[in-house]
């Protein structure tokens, strides 16, 4: 009985089995061409964000946004980088930070997914005049590298984070 129930999972295409998960208040993004979906704030706006594949943003609160980028890569799945306290310290420290930044990492964790892997880590990033916080989630599929990030200033965190994590665990890669 449990494997005819899985078999007939296996034919649910992402777009609706993900359409019965979108939380209220929010929107899924699916992108099949590309391989991955997400969710996010239902009054948020489209926006173009330099080398993304896609981007929402805040009607009025322009900092707080989500965007995914991927990269080619010859990787199989997020664990073939290393342990994940390595792989996120290295590029929350070297990739996201900027130089007159401070890198702070608050939490990862890991998760798997319908045979997928992924790694989410929440941290801060302080320059002297400004201070932001975010939630990356990291996936391979597909020979890409898959990086969803969304975030907000550090002023905000606190009210919006819960909001946010719905997000930032919502990424779903799928094969394309």
């Amino acid at each position: 009985m449990m494997a005819a129930g899985m078999l007939a999972l296996s034919f649910i295409s992402p777009q609706t089995a993900l359409a019965q998960e979108v939380p209220q208040n929010y929107r899924a993004f699916i992108d099949k061409a590309d391989g991955y979906s997400y969710v996010y704030p239902s009054d948020w706006r489209d926006f173009e964000f330099r080398a993304h594949d896609s981007a929402f943003k805040d009607r009025y609160l322009q900092l707080q946004n989500v965007r995914l980028s991927f990269l080619p890569t010859d990787k199989q799945d997020i664990h073939d980088l290393g342990p994940m306290e390595d792989v996120v310290r290295d590029l929350v420290k070297n990739i996201y930070a900027a130089p007159n930044q401070v890198a702070y990492i608050k939490e990862m964790q890991e998760r798997s997914d319908n045979g997928k892997n992924y790694y989410t880590v929440e941290y801060q990033l302080t320059s002297p005049n400004f201070s932001v916080t975010r939630f990356s989630t990291l996936a391979i599929a597909n020979g890409r590298f898959y990086t969803l990030t969304v975030g907000a200033n550090e002023r905000r965190w606190k009210r919006v984070r819960n909001k946010l994590k719905v997000v930032a665990d919502s990424l779903q890669v799928f094969d394309i």
